[in-house]
């Protein structure tokens, strides 16, 4: 019986769907989410019914856990959308996935976008060939991202890119394995986001 209490995937549990936070353990049937899906106990889950308010918010919640940023950041990205050209909802999950946390994390040579972050902070990456020690750094269209010639790195990639063979790169992103780098062929479009979320209900709540 899986419970609850597992801190390996709580995130995931309290919010009813699989966020993905700790690498490939969502996808295997060690996910808690797959193994039960109601909590412990004769009645189950009931969920109470969400106002429109509610709904709103959650969707906000979700793209935040998703991309792992704060409210005060999340807000600054909103007003980035909000000045470019184009629908707002759309501006703002682009400027999300292109972050560099999120482009390592679709490359493959992360396990998830909390493992980019610290591969990053720890500087195994390059951005164009300097140093990059800023997860949260905007990608741009050309932009490439190789990684730091040492034994360390070579082998955290080397174990990172077996775990995550079957994740399957973005069109919007070119990706080689020896040597190992990538390169952001184009900005990301809304249909190449695999995320379920409405976007208008996230824009709806922070224009309030």
């Amino acid at each position: 019986m899986a419970r609850y209490t597992d801190a390996k995937c709580r995130l995931c549990r309290r919010e009813g769907t699989m966020l993905y936070l700790k690498g490939n353990r969502c996808f295997t049937g060690k996910c808690a989410i797959k193994r039960r899906e109601t909590p412990p106990g004769m009645h189950g889950w009931r969920r109470p019914r969400r106002s429109e308010y509610g709904i709103r918010i959650r969707e906000k919640q979700k793209l935040k856990r998703w991309y792992g940023v704060l409210e005060k950041q999340f807000r600054r990205y909103f007003l980035m959308a909000e000045r470019q050209k184009g629908n707002t909802g759309e501006n703002l999950l682009a400027i999300l996935e292109r972050r560099l946390d999120s482009v390592l994390y679709w490359t493959g040579f992360a396990l998830s976008r909390a493992h980019a972050r610290q591969m990053i902070r720890h500087g195994h990456v390059r951005l164009n060939g300097r140093k990059a020690s800023i997860p949260s750094m905007l990608v741009s269209a050309g932009d490439e991202i190789t990684f730091a010639e040492r034994e360390s790195s070579r082998k955290l990639l080397k174990e990172n890119t077996e775990l995550t063979k079957s994740r399957v790169v973005p069109t919007w992103l070119e990706v080689s394995r020896e040597p190992a780098a990538a390169r952001v062929v184009e900005l990301p479009k809304r249909e190449e986001i695999p995320f379920d979320v409405n976007e208008l209900f996230v824009v709806e709540m922070l224009k309030r």
